[in-house]
């Protein structure tokens, strides 16, 4: 079972998790994420293509790390641009090249945790888009490399609104692709399992700010400035420990990095889930505004 960050280089972990006089030395912080943690899910990929040179360099931090895993998102080139637009083919030949360039060599490496798919929030369920998607699927290695999928649109979801249309969950079990299990605003927590490994993702529960811009006011920095309680969190270990004696491999990412919230809340679900690390306190203390007592 792996636990970790949707990332790790963000300016507003240090003082919190990053020593202070490591501000200044970003080039150190996977290595002391690392200590940490088995795996990290790679976001940077999403917005940017990365290239073979940047995928070396993740391979170089991680090559003398024993059993630790890099999960990665695939660009948004092909989840928001060519699938929302339902060009097939092309997110085909995109997809097959991304897997070439990464997914691959990581594989490769040892260090491949899970590729992940996210759904443009915008795109729906309908006959197009279940076959762009299957499209997709069957231009990727599905049998050897692990892949997930986030459904974003609640359209997706059968007529109760709490799991996946079948269509959904057979078209995933056929490629042996994982159903993207999470817990976020807007979206309820799917539990079908549809591959021998199962992805779960925390993004926080921020309703509020989550479908408009944040108000100035707001002491929160962004969507993702969310802290679980335990008792949040004691209800999922439960379900992730009952999911996971069904599968291979179990990959749990905490997305709610605002603030180093995720890292504090990856340590409590190992502690949860007996699972040893190194241990660490994480300061999420800050000075709010005084409107925030009003």
């Amino acid at each position: 079972m792996f636990i970790g960050c949707s990332g790790w280089s963000y300016d507003d972990w240090v003082g919190r998790f990053y020593h202070v006089d490591l501000a200044k030395r970003k080039g150190g912080w996977f290595s002391y994420y690392a200590g940490f943690f088995k795996t990290v899910e790679i976001n940077s990929s999403f917005y940017r293509v990365p290239n073979e040179f940047m995928v070396r360099s993740w391979i170089n931090k991680a090559a003398h790390l024993d059993g630790f895993e890099y999960s990665l998102k695939l660009p948004r080139l092909i989840t928001h641009d060519s699938l929302e637009k339902g060009e097939e083919e092309k997110a085909a030949r995109q997809a097959s090249s991304f897997e070439q360039i990464c997914v691959e060599p990581l594989h490769d490496a040892g260090l491949l945790g899970c590729a992940l798919i996210q759904l443009s929030p915008y795109v729906k369920h309908g006959e197009q888009s279940l076959s762009s998607l299957e499209r997709l699927l069957g231009s990727v290695r599905c049998d050897l490399f692990r892949y997930a999928v986030e459904f974003r649109h609640r359209s997706w979801l059968d007529d109760k609104g709490t799991e996946l249309k079948e269509e959904v969950l057979d078209l995933l079990r056929r490629n042996g692709v994982a159903n993207v299990i999470m817990d976020g605003p807007g979206f309820p927590i799917t539990r079908s399992l549809t591959a021998d490994h199962v992805y779960v993702r925390f993004h926080g529960r921020n309703r509020d700010i989550w479908f408009r811009d944040e108000p100035e006011d707001d002491y929160r920095i962004n969507r993702y400035d969310y802290l679980y309680s335990e008792g949040d969190l004691a209800k999922w270990a439960s379900m992730i420990s009952d999911i996971g004696g069904h599968a291979k491999s179990v990959h749990v990412y905490f997305n709610n990095h605002g603030r180093a919230k995720a890292v504090r809340n990856a340590f409590q679900m190992m502690d949860l889930l007996s699972i040893s690390h190194q241990t660490k306190e994480v300061r999420l203390q800050d000075q709010m505004k005084l409107g925030t007592f009003e």
